[in-house]
């Protein structure tokens, strides 16, 4: 069922770092028109009717990745206005930071979608600016930058 983006999505991501603190786990996304070579995306989701943003990311991460959140802090606020298959998105992001437990592999890894879609997870390195694949959302380095 395709996603209805006639209206602003109110979102919890997490940024999650590895053990070393060199990487944090996105998902990878598949080719769009806009990014032909597929993208990187936070773990997380929407936040639903009554759910607090701070209990949607724990949920999020629980149902997709079997998992929860150590060390679960709050970094800010992005607003995400982007196009997919040529269509306008927007979303008010809130994002976080926490160590996932367990921690996904370092290869192999995967995430299921609410409609039960199963992504790969990868490490990304916090210094990306070899990284083929865009991040989304992008405003969230800025909140890491700030720190």
């Amino acid at each position: 069922m395709p996603i209805d983006r006639s209206h602003i999505r109110v979102k919890a991501m997490l940024v999650a770092p590895n053990a070393h603190g060199s990487a944090h786990a996105v998902s990878v996304n598949a080719a769009t028109a806009e990014n032909p070579g597929g993208y990187h995306r936070l773990i997380g989701g929407s936040v639903e009717v009554g759910e607090t943003h701070i209990d949607a990311i724990r949920r999020e991460v629980r149902e997709e990745l079997s998992a929860t959140i150590q060390d679960l802090s709050y970094l800010g606020v992005v607003e995400n206005i982007f196009h997919l298959d040529g269509e306008v998105g927007h979303e008010i992001v809130f994002v976080y930071t926490g160590r996932l437990d367990p921690e996904p592999a370092a290869e192999g890894a995967t995430l299921t979608e609410s409609d039960g879609a199963v992504v790969p997870v990868v490490w990304r390195s916090f210094d990306d600016a070899a990284e083929a694949l865009p991040l989304y959302p992008a405003a969230v380095m800025g909140l890491l930058a700030q720190r």
